[in-house]
């Protein structure tokens, strides 16, 4: 689960990782009244920051054409006109697709001095089995890109989960940097902060880019959490009634959002083959089979192992409102996954839908001669495939016509 920026920086300060003084709000009053408050503090400049789970928002432009959702201001007047402009209007970045994402919060904070910008992140190795503090000197810039161009800028501390971050490994760190003298000791605890915001919330990831070195008011250094990207494992929110209140599912997309409902694994695609495939490695594989036969996957979607008849009706409903879909794959080996449940969920689907969408069908495994006849007596137009590779071709071919 994906959380907003003001979220994650209110979980890392909870921890004691510096951050920017600031407030999120939702209208225009609301946002030059927020600017009054911090210029009232002291504060000379203002950001307001665009509040959407995508990246790049500082060189995303708007539909409406404005440039920018991050802006930095010289007045609470200015905050007030960039909030107008912004609230209520589509981001375009290049991580929300040319779709973009509807800003309906921005995020209000004092500007800073900025002297340097970092870049740190805890995650879990999952070559070591260990988690990860990862750092660079390279702040500010896509970190995939700077492991490309520049690996040895990236800096990895191997972190013992019993013992949790060291303050040594903190140090460490933080010299690594060049974080040294009266950044030092602040430097080092940002960082075991952050490592106990990401063992405490079950996050899969929480990033810090940048990690600003910043002067204060009275001349004095510090480091401050400028940014901040957090994402939470859905396997351990469960344990985090807190955490799950700040899902924000107007961010998300309205059919991965109705599959989460039904306890179904959905992500939307481009193609126009949609996947409905029991298990994750065997949906990758049906997708890299589908490509390969010159098909484009309309969806990833795994109904899991041990999936109920009304799951499999719930998860056609789902592709079948994708108006991109031209033909449909089901791919099942049954393992725990018992074929007749999947066959006759795929009937009463497409019973309550009136399916006219090509439909191949490959049943393999547990119950699969249950499975057949069901589907069989079913009177469903359905094309049948021996193997994987069979059912891929006949999905793409029946998708080009």
């Amino acid at each position: 689960m994906n959380i907003h920026e003001y979220q994650a920086k209110r979980l890392l300060q909870e921890r004691g990782v510096a951050v920017p003084t600031g407030e999120v709000v939702e209208n225009v009053a609301q946002a030059q009244a927020a600017a009054e408050r911090l210029a009232a503090a002291g504060a000379q400049r203002f950001v307001i920051k665009s509040q959407i789970h995508a990246g790049g928002r500082g060189q995303g432009v708007f539909a409406s054409g404005l440039p920018g959702g991050v802006k930095v201001c010289s007045s609470p007047a200015e905050v007030a006109t960039r909030a107008q402009a912004m609230l209520g209007q589509v981001l375009v970045t290049r991580q929300t697709g040319p779709e973009g994402r509807r800003v309906s919060k921005v995020l209000i904070e004092a500007a800073l001095r900025i002297e340097r910008e970092l870049y740190v992140a805890v995650l879990l190795d999952r070559a070591a089995g260990r988690p990860l503090l990862m750092a660079s000197t390279a702040g500010g810039m896509e970190i995939e890109e700077v492991a490309a161009a520049t690996p040895d800028q990236i800096i990895r501390e191997l972190v013992d989960p019993v013992q949790g971050l060291m303050p040594f490994q903190a140090r460490k760190v933080a010299v690594a940097l060049g974080l040294q003298g009266e950044l030092l000791a602040p430097t080092a605890r940002l960082l075991s902060g952050l490592y106990r915001t990401w063992w405490d919330c079950d996050a899969s990831l929480v990033e810090i880019n940048p990690l600003a070195v910043v002067t204060l008011a009275d001349g004095r250094q510090t480091v401050m959490a400028v940014d901040a990207k957090m994402n939470l494992d859905d396997n351990g929110l469960f344990r985090h009634a807190d955490l799950q209140t700040l899902r924000d599912l107007a961010e998300e997309a309205p059919l991965e959002t109705e599959a989460s409902r039904n306890g179904l694994n959905y992500i939307k695609l481009d193609g126009d083959i949609a996947c409905l495939v029991n298990g994750a490695g065997l949906a990758m594989a049906t997708m890299d089979i589908i490509k390969y036969y010159g098909g484009n996957p309309a969806n990833f979607l795994d109904v899991g192992g041990g999936a109920s008849q009304e799951q499999v009706a719930a998860a056609f409903r789902i592709i079948l409102k994708d108006p991109g879909v031209r033909a449909i794959l089901v791919n099942i080996f049954g393992g725990i996954m018992d074929c007749d449940v999947i066959a006759r969920g795929m009937a009463a689907a497409v019973r309550e839908s009136g399916l006219r969408l090509p439909l191949v069908v490959r049943l393999e495994g547990n119950n699969v001669v249950a499975g057949k006849q069901t589907l069989a007596a079913s009177g469903l137009a359905l094309i049948s495939g021996d193997s994987m590779a069979d059912a891929a071709e006949k999905v793409v071919a029946a998708a080009a016509h």
